[in-house]
């Protein structure tokens, strides 16, 4: 069921249906542990103002941030929660279904949150996140192919219902594309190394696991690389992950649509879990807020990180980096 929303003239949405929305069945995942969401105070308090009517949480996911969102925001407030995974819309809409019509889910990419806002009657925002990523649900389930620590299929799909697999990817690619991707999207300095054994690998076999994967690249580098603080597969993952969902490519186009869809005042948020994330967040916030016709101001001159005791209490939080802008009036971008 989607929901299409009218304002009235005190600025209260109302919703009632009108078509389908793919996020229908039981909730598969509620026997998973529930994934931790970083940043959730610093994002109540930067988003939620005395202005804030609606919110898009572009990355939905499981669900923590749109909560946080919906519970201190007023009781007109409706957030509309985006994410390509069937399995996080699932679990997300049980966790939501407490606010009624003030939660919309809808099943899409966060690069076409233009469109999607708009299919459901929503010209403008106030408040806007991106939470960059995996999540921890994803990581954790072999079944999805993310992680090296478990066998599974080599898959890597955020949206499991379409495009090419990680197992495609990686069985289809010329030798130099195969190692210039892991290279740039891993920032893997062995990347040579592995794309080569991963060539010679799959003229006997096809690799199909994640297991079959991490023993070619654990046999194509030195001995000391494969004992160290990182392990030795995490770089190579990280870019087919990148790669197969096309994650750094949809990425500034997205930060663009989403500022173009805030109302002056609004703001937008983005968590970026590595480096190559946040340097597009950085950059693309910096061409925005650029005279003599600026769209936003950049409220974060640094990212935000994490508190030591949220990374003691979440380790997959040490690596977040928040970054926040505003939204200027229209006629400033003239």
């Amino acid at each position: 069921m989607n929901l299409l929303l009218t304002r009235s003239s005190t600025g209260v949405y109302s919703a009632r249906k009108w078509g389908k929305v793919d996020i229908s069945g039981e909730d598969k995942i509620s026997s998973k542990p529930r994934h931790v969401s970083v940043f959730l105070d610093e994002i109540t308090a930067w988003l939620v103002t005395d202005r804030s009517e609606t919110f898009v949480d572009g990355t939905v996911g499981y669900g923590g941030h749109s909560e946080r969102l919906l519970e201190r925001a007023g009781d007109g407030t409706v957030l509309i929660g985006i994410d390509r995974d069937e399995e996080a819309l699932a679990y997300s809409r049980n966790r939501l279904a407490r606010f009624g019509s003030r939660a919309i889910l809808l099943k899409g990419d966060f690069v076409d949150v233009r469109q999607l806002l708009r299919s459901v009657d929503i010209p403008e925002v106030d408040g806007a996140l991106f939470d960059l990523g995996v999540s921890s649900p994803q990581l954790d389930d072999s079944n999805r192919g993310f992680s090296f620590r478990e066998d599974g299929p080599l898959d890597m799909r955020m949206d499991q219902s379409t495009g090419m697999t990680a197992g495609e990817l990686v069985g289809r690619l010329p030798e130099s594309e195969l190692a210039d991707l892991i290279f740039q999207y891993g920032e893997e300095r062995f990347s040579r190394r592995i794309a080569r054994a991963i060539v010679r690998a799959r003229e006997r076999n096809a690799l199909s696991s994640t297991q079959e994967l991490t023993a070619v690249i654990k046999e194509s580098v030195p001995v000391a690389y494969r004992h160290g603080h990182i392990h030795c597969a995490t770089r190579t993952f990280q870019a087919l992950r990148i790669a197969v969902n096309r994650e750094l490519d949809v990425l500034e186009p997205a930060i663009r649509d989403a500022v173009d869809m805030l109302r002056p005042g609004g703001r937008l948020a983005v968590i970026s879990f590595h480096s190559l994330e946040d340097r597009i967040v950085k950059h693309t916030f910096r061409s925005l807020a650029e005279r003599p016709h600026p769209k936003v101001a950049v409220l974060t001159k640094r990212p935000q990180v994490p508190s030591e005791a949220e990374c003691q209490a979440n380790p997959r939080a040490r690596s977040a980096k928040l970054r926040v802008a505003e939204r200027l009036s229209k006629e400033s971008a003239q």
